[in-house]
């Protein structure tokens, strides 16, 4: 029963509600559905929506008492307990059936899922231990940067330019002699450096540490063993500019440097 959850099982909810999301997600895959909205471009569709209720719904039965932030409903609830849930990240790669996209849950400063709708992967944290679930076996995530593969996200706004853009990253000669660049438009990009699938993620912005986007995937990456800092190389925290989160300390130190270089 999901109202049988013990507090000491977050994670596990925390990926049933992951997993519960994604079957929604992979389910409305491919049909006409209809956009809400956002404004300066963005939009959510019907897709967002119906996966956000039925994680909600999954929450608030196992734990009423606690907050929950939802990208789609907003806030609902007031404790110092607060789920993180991001329904659909990469709704733009979706709408135009793209299958680059993930489910991210997240208790604030606790366990952590992250779901792919299309491979069927689940990616777990209790907060001690990092794992993938996948066709009934778990496995550890492993991170390291032999790929070489840094993900560098290149959506507006960039709030340390001029100073640094992310972009300019890839035209440091020092990157090209290192590294590989890829853009992937969704935060399933962030939990592939937790599982060795990339050396490296990069992305400017403020403090991500609690945004609903990035807590899943910082969670699994710290657990994991991944370096994880803003692009200044500060610990995460309010006064932080945006997230580098590397597979090991060399290439933390690596990008680092090239980061400092170009500002």
């Amino acid at each position: 029963m999901i109202d049988s959850y013990p507090p000491g099982d977050d994670a596990e909810l925390a990926a049933t509600a992951a997993q519960a999301g994604a079957n929604v997600v992979r389910d409305l895959y491919g049909r006409h559905l209809a956009r809400i909205d956002k404004g300066g471009g963005d939009f959510a569709t019907a897709a967002d929506v119906a996966a956000e209720q039925v994680i909600l719904d999954i929450l608030r039965n196992a734990r009423p008492h606690d907050a929950v932030l939802g990208e789609e409903s907003g806030q609902t609830g007031a404790a110092d307990r607060q789920w993180l849930v991001d329904p659909l990240c990469g709704t733009l790669n979706y709408a135009v059936g793209t299958m680059l996209v993930a489910v991210n849950v997240a208790l604030r400063g606790g366990p952590a899922a992250v779901a792919d709708p299309f491979t069927g992967e689940l990616f777990i944290t209790d907060g001690h231990t990092a794992r993938l679930r996948h066709h009934g076996a778990e496995t550890p995530l492993t991170p390291t940067s032999a790929a070489r593969l840094v993900d560098v996200n290149l959506d507006p706004p960039f709030p340390s330019a001029p100073g640094f853009r992310p972009v300019d990253l890839l035209a440091h000669p020092g990157f090209a002699e290192h590294f590989r660049p890829r853009v992937v438009s969704t935060t399933l990009a962030l939990t592939w450096v937790a599982t060795g699938k990339r050396a490296a993620y990069l992305t400017d912005g403020g403090d991500l540490s609690t945004n609903l986007h990035f807590a899943a995937g910082i969670a699994l990456c710290q657990t994991a063993g991944c370096v994880v800092t803003g692009i200044d190389g500060a610990p995460l925290g309010p006064t932080t500019r945006g997230l580098l989160a590397a597979a090991d300390p060399e290439t933390h130190a690596h990008l680092l440097a090239l980061i400092h270089d170009r500002t």
